[in-house]
């Protein structure tokens, strides 16, 4: 058995399919299964279930796929660690993202990290918070950008700023014609709001005044991006509460609605890191988190200078 073999199980435990995970692990698909069948047969035990329309583990497929990816990491973490004589931020970072902030964070942050850290390749996941903290468990990812505090045990948190949100109604709106809006104004205002998982959903309504469960004067949307929501804005269709970095991209004027400021001091989220405990290269992270509270972007608010935060 070697770390190889492990690395093609779990390719197929991620992808649940033998051709995308040969991909991924640049071997033909063949070779892969051939070597799939000499671990099971190295284990004595069937890992994975195979039929003519799917791929699935079996129970102890499932056991052995958790065990690995600690085996795999710890492995990464011993070369990760053999390599810090190259200088910091080389080599692979995983990092995951919420789908909030990645359209209108990335584009300003990737050409960032590639001027200052040239050796760094980033290789970027974006998903809800919930299961980005399971990827960050399973060692799936390093580190995850995301809306904090969060009461994960074993991780180090590091927030970076905080981002304000805005007002966002159609041009006939009564309030569109305002310099700001409070609280109060949005107290009992109906908004477009996407539906449960995303966290921007609670701190919305929290900007509002607003209990995060309330489903009053919501509308919940299965859409999987902020900007579903931003086009049934400029139809005409309700209003919303953006992050600084959707409301203030160049095209959004163009756009048939009102952007207004919130005068609340509710009316923000935070952003930062957070990843495991005991992680190699923590201070390459703290390095990250440094390059984007040296110059925060756009329209958000730089956080003083602090620790990384330790929950036990």
């Amino acid at each position: 058995m070697n770390t190889r073999d492990l690395r093609y199980l779990v390719a197929v435990a991620e992808r649940a399919h033998f051709g995308r995970a040969a991909q991924d692990c640049n071997v033909s698909q063949p070779t892969l299964s051939t070597q799939l069948r000499k671990l099971e047969d190295y284990l004595g035990v069937t890992l994975i279930e195979r039929n003519a329309k799917s791929v699935s583990l079996t129970p102890a497929g499932h056991d052995v796929v958790k065990r690995a990816r600690q085996i795999l990491a710890e492995v990464d973490d011993l070369l990760t660690a053999a390599r810090v004589s190259q200088g910091p931020l080389t080599g692979v970072l995983n990092l995951g993202i919420i789908p909030t902030l990645a359209p209108y964070f990335l584009p300003w942050f990737i050409p960032l990290t590639k001027l200052r850290y040239p050796k760094l390749q980033l290789i970027v996941h974006e998903d809800l918070t919930s299961r980005l903290i399971d990827s960050l468990h399973s060692y799936q990812i390093d580190a995850a950008l995301l809306c904090l505090p969060l009461p994960v045990a074993d991780t180090e948190q590091l927030p970076l700023f905080d981002e304000p949100f805005w007002f966002a109604c159609p041009l006939q709106h009564p309030l569109a014609k305002a310099k700001s809006v409070s609280e109060a104004d949005l107290a009992d205002e109906r908004l477009l709001l996407l539906a449960e998982g995303h966290c921007l959903r609670g701190q919305a309504l929290a900007a509002c005044g607003r209990d995060a469960d309330a489903t009053k004067g919501v509308d919940d949307f299965s859409a999987v991006s902020l900007e579903t929501i931003i086009e049934l804005v400029a139809t005409g269709f309700g209003c919303t509460l953006l992050p600084a970095m959707a409301a203030g991209r160049p095209h959004l004027p163009q756009l048939h609605f009102k952007v207004l400021p919130i005068d609340s001091l509710n009316a923000s989220r935070r952003i930062g890191l957070i990843w495991r405990q005991g992680y190699p290269k923590a201070d390459d992270l703290t390095r990250l988190a440094h390059l984007v509270r040296e110059q925060p972007p756009r329209g958000t608010r730089a956080v003083g200078a602090v620790a990384p935060h330790r929950l036990p």
